[in-house]
């Protein structure tokens, strides 16, 4: 990339804007990844994401799509409580739930686009949305300072509440017996992920969001082999692909979502190659 034309496009506000914002949510992402595959809990990243789509769609039916956070956020926390809340006793499991609210939520959120939308171009509409093509480079200056609000948030509780989180995710019976409130930490986490999720959309869209969380956790796992340097690669990992991959985005014109996404995983196979050849030779 030739620096001076990086330094031309930096002048415009909506590239420093996407730069500033596109950080954050990675580094948010990477943390949260962390703890999702070490609970088993990968993929509900995306079936949220559908979810926070359906929302998407409803928020613009009702035109509020300059407060859809309004509706995006607290059905996308709802989602998220009720697909890790456990139950030995629930008559619906966990993966069914996932599937359910995943499939059901695309599907009507499509509808509700297809059949109520004003814009005269639907699809161009529901493919924005889905691999977030342009989203990051339109944000306003509100949209900015609350996805700033938001991270920082995200990344306080995270680290002040570090050793339960810790506790909690490699071992909830203990933690439980000891006298924690398992529970809590466990809705902690849950509406943890539905913030990070919808601010996510606005970066890789809603079917790529679950490789913005995975693919940093799974590449620091291959390296790194305690909690807090998986937690600190990953962040490194996952910050350093997002600036690669919107600039990569912004000078050559590629949709910025999915060159994110293959910057993630360009360094994975780059890093589970290296590591394959380390086990060899040892």
């Amino acid at each position: 990339m030739n620096p001076a034309i990086l330094s031309e496009y930096f002048q415009y506000p909506f590239v420093r804007y996407a730069l500033i914002v596109g950080v954050l949510i990675s580094l948010c992402s990477a943390l949260l990844g962390v703890l999702l595959v070490l609970k088993r809990y990968s993929y509900i990243g995306d079936g949220l994401s559908h979810v926070a789509f359906g929302a998407m769609a409803v928020s613009a039916v009702l035109k509020m799509t300059s407060q859809k956070m309004l509706i995006i956020l607290p059905i996308t926390v709802a989602a998220a409580i009720l697909l890790l809340k456990r139950g030995r006793d629930a008559k619906i499991q966990g993966d069914a739930k996932l599937a359910m609210l995943s499939v059901s939520s695309l599907a009507i959120g499509y509808l509700l686009m297809n059949r109520f939308s004003a814009s005269a171009n639907v699809s161009a509409d529901v493919c924005s949305t889905l691999f977030g093509s342009t989203s990051i480079l339109t944000l306003t200056t509100g949209e900015v300072w609350l996805c700033i609000f938001l991270s920082v948030a995200v990344s306080a509780i995270y680290i002040l509440l570090y050793p339960r989180i810790f506790a909690v995710t490699f071992d909830e019976d203990f933690a439980r017996a000891s006298g924690m409130n398992t529970d809590f930490y466990n809705l902690l986490i849950a509406t943890v992920t539905a913030v990070i999720i919808v601010l996510a959309m606005n970066l890789v869209g809603s079917l790529l969001i679950s490789a913005l969380v995975i693919f940093p956790a799974i590449t620091a796992m291959l390296v790194c082999h305690d909690f807090r340097s998986v937690s600190i690669f990953s962040a490194v990992v996952s910050v350093a692909c997002a600036i690669a991959g919107m600039l990569t985005a912004i000078v050559f014109g590629t949709p910025v979502g999915s060159t994110i996404v293959a910057c993630d995983l360009a360094v994975f196979c780059i890093v589970y190659v290296f590591s394959a050849l380390k086990v060899g030779r040892g």
